[in-house]
């Protein structure tokens, strides 16, 4: 681990569940800072601005700051700047969508796009039902991610990537996915850091998204055992991670940082 130059980190079940910091993880991401090391948080969280995320997350200790974060709506922002379009998400996210311009969910205004965020409440039939009309007359379909579940304090909810596989099989479309595991969003993220992949790491608890996504893209793949992270999602994966530690707060040691 001797060429990691730079380090992206997901949030959500490495660094914290249900925002409340993990064992460890706040004195690991201190060391790892003290190290040198650059840092990117990178996450498919749609239910917060990046300020808000970093906001709740230096209260708790951590070392970050809002230009440290790369969020799924900050990148689907830079994809769709300057489109009309119609957004599906739990929470407020209209501070970091940018130049996208955000029509009413019944507008008769054709959209360029529909936005699928995170699950939440406002999934109801109707709001799916008029996602699905907007896409037989052409919009695009771009989503955030394509997370089926993610873990709370509450345990396994369920994600907007299950209701995003119904509208691709109802609108025969694809969707364009602008946060993890898309090669792009990594892209953005190294070059927030300042670093190529062959010398940049990734720790997340999604096998899939976070970890197999960032080793095609060229980096070292981390999994850690916190989170998501089920056994047998692991097991019957589409590869293997470069490296398996128990929680977050195993890093540094993994880096080879002094205890």
């Amino acid at each position: 681990m001797e060429s990691v130059r730079a380090v992206l980190i997901d949030i959500d079940g490495v660094l914290t569940v249900s925002w409340r910091p993990l064992p460890g993880a706040v004195d690991a991401l201190c060391r790892i800072r003290d190290a040198g090391l650059p840092v990117a948080l990178v996450t498919n969280t749609t239910s917060r601005t990046r300020a808000s995320i970093a906001g709740t997350l230096a209260e708790s200790g951590f070392p970050v700051a809002a230009e440290d974060i790369l969020t799924a709506p900050a990148a689907t922002a830079a994809h769709l700047a300057g489109s009309r379009c119609v957004l599906l998400n739990s929470g407020d996210i209209r501070e970091d969508l940018g130049d996208v311009t955000l029509l009413d969910v019944d507008t008769e205004t054709a959209p360029d796009a529909v936005i699928v965020g995170g699950a939440g409440p406002e999934f109801d039939y109707a709001a799916l039902n008029r996602f699905f009309g907007h896409l037989q007359r052409g919009a695009r379909l771009v989503a955030m991610h394509r997370n089926l579940y993610w873990r709370t304090d509450e345990g396994l909810q369920l994600d907007s990537g299950a209701f995003l596989a119904g509208l691709e099989a109802a609108a025969r479309t694809e969707a364009e996915v602008t946060g993890k595991p898309s090669r792009a969003f990594f892209e953005a993220a190294l070059s927030r850091v300042g670093s190529g992949a062959p010398e940049a790491l990734m720790i997340g608890d999604d096998i899939e998204s976070d970890v197999l996504a960032a080793q095609s893209a060229g980096l070292t793949g981390v999994l850690v055992r916190t989170g998501k992270y089920l056994p047998e999602t692991h097991r019957d994966a589409s590869g293997e991670p470069d490296h398996v530690i128990d929680s977050f707060a195993h890093l540094p040691r993994l880096l080879g940082l002094a205890q």
